[in-house]
């Protein structure tokens, strides 16, 4: 079976209150056993407009990636992430082959 990602592009209005969403959507993804593989830090833009912080998280289907975002305790998070943050999120499935 096929990994799920999440690609999450970016950039945070308000980082006091960014940290409220960290700290809300913590415990969904230790539900659904998600794993950071890049979390911030330097980008080499190479097209298309950057973003002030990129983020893909591991997670074992597309499904659990999916059940994730889709979890109570995310949308509690997402609803702060609206507030103080511009952002693009996608889900892929990962490379099988």
């Amino acid at each position: 079976m096929a990994k799920g990602y999440w690609i999450a592009r970016v950039d945070v209005k308000d980082p006091e209150r960014y940290k409220a969403y960290v700290e809300t959507a913590a415990p969904a993804f230790r539900e659904y056993g998600a794993k950071f593989i890049a979390r911030g830090g330097p980008v080499t833009n190479l097209e298309g407009q950057p973003r002030g912080r990129n983020v893909i998280i591991e997670f074992e289907s597309v499904e659990k990636a999916k059940a994730c975002y889709d979890s109570e305790q995310y949308q509690k998070a997402a609803a702060i992430r609206h507030e103080v943050a511009d952002s693009e999120m996608i889900i892929v499935e990962g490379y099988d082959g």
